[in-house]
């Protein structure tokens, strides 16, 4: 799968003038929906915040600005897989002890987006009241499909992606390592420590997936059963966005690619419905920071790829999905997210030795609680930190 003979290169994003005028001159023509009185984000995403949104977007928004704050961080290209991959490769700033190299997946509606407050806290700690033997190397890629990752001609399912971040890793020099990650970087996690697990030498996770389970309902315990009810409870009320990326996502995606404000009513309701934010987004992101999302997606193109990976990984035979992890496992299951498992599911697909419920925070927790998130993740993966080194 890799062109193992290529080398990372460094990466730095310029966007074109004109393709931000061409953004600014769309979302000043939006044609607007209506909407029912009083619907505010029972119907989906408020008319009334997007508006607001957009004409910030449109005229108050500073781009180069962002662009810039994350180019602070080591950028940098690499071909795999007849893929040109995007990552982060942010070395330990002062290690005090052994480096665990740690690969970070992200998930659906973000990028490395995802990871680029929490990555200072992991690489210094000492600087941030922590440990400094606590830090890491840490790698944070863009999913194939994603951010400014080439578009795969073939959707990439979590299985593929896995092998990409094994190559990855071998490439960047680390043969043992730690992974994390959520939502669809969950699955990818999952996946290295299935596949590879003589390489990796603990998985962290915030959230055990939904649950595919092809067994006897009887071996379930009752906790298992009520949160299988749970969540298909919760894919009734608000699974639709998740159909239709399983099943007709370039449909949606010729609306999504070619309107801004359609791109951010279909990102923000998420990040608003799945961060630990009672309601009101802006409690968990400022509009710079939502718009920093959303305008990757919208210049890279990627809403489409993006999510034509739910169409791959519905695919995947149900004999993966039954396999059990053995490398050790820990899961932080934050307050604020959604449809969390209960343990005895992690404990029935997992070597899970670490369970934690952090009291703040919810899907999007490396963002919105980043110094929460780096210290769930150094407690975790302190016990490995020789099994990656050798020392």
């Amino acid at each position: 799968m890799a062109d193992t003979a290529h080398l990372p290169e460094a990466f730095t994003a310029e966007t074109e003038p004109a393709a931000l005028e061409d953004l600014r001159a769309r979302l000043r023509a939006t044609r607007w929906p209506d909407a029912p009185e009083d619907a505010g984000w029972s119907l989906g995403t408020d008319v009334a915040y997007l508006r607001e949104l957009v004409a910030y977007w449109a005229d108050g928004f500073d781009w180069p600005a962002q662009e810039a704050w994350l180019s602070r961080l080591p950028r940098f290209r690499v071909r795999l897989g007849g893929l040109g991959i995007h990552f982060v490769h942010a070395r330990a700033a002062a290690p005090a002890g052994p480096v665990l190299p740690l690969v970070l997946s992200h998930g659906w509606p973000d990028s490395f987006w995802r990871y680029a407050k929490v990555i200072p806290l992991l690489t210094d700690p000492g600087a941030h009241g922590a440990d400094p033997a606590d830090a890491f190397d840490v790698v944070v890629p863009d999913i194939p499909g994603f951010g400014y990752s080439d578009r795969p001609g073939r959707p990439l399912d979590s299985i593929a992606v896995a092998g990409l971040w094994a190559e990855l890793m071998r490439v960047l020099g680390y043969e043992r390592f730690g992974a994390a990650g959520g939502d669809l970087g969950s699955h990818v996690s999952r996946y290295l420590g299935l596949d590879h697990p003589g390489r990796v030498v603990a998985v962290h996770r915030m959230d055990g997936g939904l649950p595919v389970f092809t067994g006897d309902p009887a071996d379930l315990t009752p906790e298992e059963r009520a949160w299988f009810q749970t969540v298909a409870e919760w894919g009734a009320a608000e699974g639709a966005y998740g159909a239709v990326h399983r099943t007709k996502p370039q449909t949606a995606a010729f609306g999504l690619t070619d309107s801004p404000a359609g791109l951010a009513a279909w990102i923000v309701e998420k990040l608003r419905a799945w961060s630990d934010c009672g309601g009101d987004v802006e409690r968990r992101f400022t509009k710079d920071e939502i718009l920093t999302n959303v305008t990757l997606y919208w210049l890279t193109g990627t809403i489409g790829s993006s999510m034509r990976m739910y169409h791959a990984n519905a695919a995947i035979p149900a004999a993966q999905h039954a396999r059990r992890v053995e490398v050790p496992s820990g899961f932080s299951l934050f307050r604020g997210d959604i449809v969390r498992p209960p343990r005895a599911w992690l404990e029935r697909t997992t070597n899970a030795v670490h369970v934690t419920e952090p009291p703040r925070g919810g899907h999007f927790a490396p963002f919105e609680e980043p110094e929460l998130y780096a210290e769930e993740l150094r407690a975790f993966f302190r016990p490995y930190r020789t099994a990656a080194t050798g020392t």
